[in-house]
């Protein structure tokens, strides 16, 4: 955990936050992925947590984080050298929309993209099956996107989609988009906001829904008092 979290994160394809903190589930996740460690569960850390070495980590919120950091993320230096192509494991829910409109920013996170190999182990802890795209990362650094290294890892906030290539959507899941039937418009009511509707057979006050109605015989009543006249 020592190694992982204080000397190098990125090496298990983790990119500690702004404050140096993993969730839980992701440490987990990367040291599942090491041979013969598959064992690991919570409970281990929360051993190590609460024993002799507590001291070299600090916990909260389901995160953790070593006290003593020998990397460096700095996400205000642009990278120098890239190489030309880099690659990035998404989800196959996702192929079809980064496909048609890149991969674009994500609030307060960063795309993470690698070797083929590290792009694909990370991938698939969102999806077993994980579509690997390739950027033209040197094309987009010179026309401008900004990238960040992290170790072997590189991040950027967004990639327009002329600088991605990779395997075309399935036509059955086109097919299937297309055939999605359109939400039917809903027409706003004619009333303007902050006004209602007045339903007569609810109106409590009584004299007030009989005002303006004529009494029922009415018209007898007109007619014998003409007759007296």
């Amino acid at each position: 955990m020592v190694y992982i979290l204080g000397h190098r994160p990125y090496e298990f394809c983790l990119v500690p936050d702004t404050e140096g903190f993993i969730t839980h589930k992701e440490l987990l996740r990367s040291i599942h992925e090491e041979p013969g460690w598959s064992h690991v569960r919570q409970g281990n850390i929360n051993e190590v947590l609460l024993g002799k070495d507590r001291a070299l980590f600090f916990a909260e919120d389901k995160r953790i984080r070593v006290l003593d950091r020998r990397w460096e993320l700095d996400l205000d230096s642009p990278a120098e050298l890239l190489p030309k192509l880099l690659f990035i494991g998404i989800r196959r829910k996702a192929h079809p929309f980064i496909m048609e409109k890149g991969l674009r920013e994500i609030a307060g996170s960063h795309h993470i993209l690698s070797s083929r190999e590290m792009a694909e182990r990370i991938g698939r802890r969102r999806d077993q099956r994980p579509v690997l795209l390739e950027v033209m990362a040197d094309k987009a650094q010179k026309e401008g996107i900004l990238f960040h290294t992290f170790g072997n890892l590189f991040l950027t906030k967004e990639i327009q989609v002329r600088y991605i290539a990779g395997p075309p959507v399935p036509k059955e899941v086109i097919k299937s988009k297309e055939a999605k039937p359109k939400k039917e418009e809903i027409k706003p009511p004619d009333f303007q906001a902050g006004t209602f509707v007045l339903v007569e057979s609810r109106d409590m006050d009584r004299s007030r829904r009989n005002r303006g109605k004529k009494r029922k015989g009415w018209k007898e009543e007109a007619r014998k008092f003409r007759r007296k006249r």
